[in-house]
């Protein structure tokens, strides 16, 4: 059966592995934050590096691609806005509803599913996603998160925190030029790539094991809806309007339809915007995902 094989393939591993990370983290309290630093200022940017000028994306491509993901990522934003006021939620259930919908796991669980299930080219793609998505969070998700407590200059700032920005910039500067890295340093960087997914989903799963539950299932409703369900819809009707094809297409709309980010315990624990509810969206949406994402591979592999 199609649904089981693609189910088996592609989410198994990774349920697999961060079921590991999991089972880890409650057995012997690991700290996932070390493993996310190195993820993110050295693991994270060299797998997008290497992506990128392995696959000679053209750099209208990659524009276009990070605009897509803006567009979806401020859209089901929207819709979790007018969702959340028809709801009429508190105001920090409010913001926490607006960050869980609009920020998804581009980049733990995203990026490795991807490339399982459509190969490099899609997921040098999905890499170009998560950046956009990360740059969202360091911008505009905090400026939601403090509810106005810094101005855009700071929360801009927040940019330079994001070192796979960086990457992206030095790829696009060797497509343009045709430079290739001395053989010693390629191969680091291919190394370091390597070991960049599996330590994303030890990563997530460690993540997972420090679920809090949330009461508000009103809040929370919301989010998971919107990520799993309409997410996938959105992303669609944008890849058309956007003229995605091919592996771009199937990137973009996998990656509209992925659970709620891990990034946004982080936002949540700095401006105090109910850790719990979060945390519960995350983990509800994280569980349910396999039963929305695996008939959408199946549409998107078609």
């Amino acid at each position: 059966m199609v649904y089981l094989s693609t189910f088996t393939n592609n989410l198994l591993p990774i349920l697999l592995l961060s079921g590991a990370g999991f089972a880890l983290g409650k057995l012997l309290s690991v700290d996932p934050r070390p493993l996310g630093r190195i993820i993110f200022y050295i693991l994270g940017p060299l797998l997008v590096f290497n992506l990128l000028t392995q696959n000679n994306l053209p750099v209208d491509k990659i524009a276009g691609m990070m605009g897509y993901a803006l567009a979806v990522m401020l859209s089901v934003a929207g819709l979790a806005y007018l969702a959340a006021r028809l709801l009429r939620l508190e105001r920090s259930a409010l913001t926490a509803v607006v960050l869980t919908t609009m920020l998804a796991n581009n980049g733990n669980y995203g990026v490795p599913l991807i490339a399982f299930a459509f190969g490099p080219e899609a997921q040098a793609y999905a890499s170009i996603y998560f950046v956009t998505s990360s740059m969202l969070a360091y911008t505009f998700g905090v400026l939601i998160a403090s509810l106005g407590h810094l101005n855009l200059k700071q929360a801009a700032l927040g940019l330079i925190k994001v070192p796979a920005i960086y990457a992206i910039i030095f790829a696009v500067v060797f497509i343009q030029t045709g430079w290739t890295l001395p053989v010693p340093l390629q191969r680091t960087v291919s190394l370091a790539a390597g070991g960049a997914v599996p330590a994303m989903l030890v990563l997530l799963g460690l993540e997972l094991g420090r679920f809090e539950w949330s009461r508000n299932l009103r809040a929370m409703s919301i989010p998971v809806t919107i990520r799993l369900l309409i997410g996938p819809l959105v992303g669609l009707g944008l890849a058309a309007l956007f003229g995605l094809k091919g592996a771009a297409r199937q990137a973009g709309i996998t990656e509209a339809g992925m659970p709620s980010a891990i990034i946004t315990t982080m936002l949540a624990a700095e401006y105090e915007l109910e850790p719990s509810l979060i945390t519960a969206i995350i983990f509800v949406s994280t569980i349910l995902s396999p039963l929305t994402l695996t008939p959408l591979l199946v549409f998107l592999g078609k």
